[in-house]
């Protein structure tokens, strides 16, 4: 499968500092990338020709085209003289993304995930008296956090969206903090002010990378 991109690979692409991207790949799953519909049309044209080289096809039922613009762009995309139908809203590796490159609905989706985990966490964790301490802010960095910051990488946060990840964190429906007396985990009162600052110390207390790094620095997780 991989050689398939590669080999179908022209000028097309979107540049993102000094690498130009034409293709993601995971899988079978195939993400193709241009910063025009004229290059996007000829990208599918050369994909889909390396495809049947191969004794393979794109499966148009599957494939979706979407135009990221802040207003709405129609964009007509064919492979084998299908017209592939266009998209507002993607899924990808369990991250939605919107053609207007905002990020309100996924970071919207991670709370209401984290919620439903809270929920099962506090019946089946919070409120268990066998559990130490230690074990309930290790099951809460494990399983929690990571559920509310996957793919916090690409959130660009407003400062309601952070009161709302912070609140999240630290907050059951009733609007207090279940993991209260846990030492090490968050309380209402200590969000900070600054919106990096609000993720950067979720991901810090699950132990991951942030977009600015361990340290402050650019870069992500790993």
């Amino acid at each position: 499968m991989d050689r398939i991109p590669r080999h179908s690979q022209g000028l097309e692409g979107v540049r993102f500092g000094d690498h130009r991207i034409s293709s993601l790949i995971f899988a079978d799953d195939v993400v193709l990338l241009a910063s025009s519909g004229l290059d996007l049309q000829h990208a599918l044209g050369h994909f889909s020709a390396e495809c049947e080289a191969a004794g393979m096809r794109v499966s148009t039922s599957k494939s979706e085209a979407m135009v990221l613009d802040r207003k709405k762009v129609a964009r007509t995309l064919q492979v084998g003289g299908e017209v592939l139908p266009q998209v507002e809203e993607f899924k990808y590796l369990g991250v939605l993304f919107t053609s207007e490159g905002r990020m309100d609905h996924e970071i919207d989706r991670r709370i209401d995930a984290a919620a439903a985990v809270m929920q099962s966490m506090y019946r089946s964790v919070v409120v268990k008296k066998e559990l130490s301490q230690k074990a309930k802010l290790s099951i809460y960095q494990s399983i929690y956090v990571p559920t509310l910051t996957y793919g916090h990488e690409l959130w660009v946060m407003t400062e309601r969206g952070a009161v709302e990840v912070t609140w999240a964190s630290v907050s059951d429906a009733s609007g207090t903090s279940p993991w209260r007396g846990v030492p090490g985990m968050p309380h209402r009162e200590e969000a900070p002010g600054k919106t990096q600052d609000t993720l950067e110390r979720l991901c810090l207390l699950a132990g991951q990378g942030t977009p600015r790094g361990p340290s402050g620095r650019a870069g992500g997780s790993g």
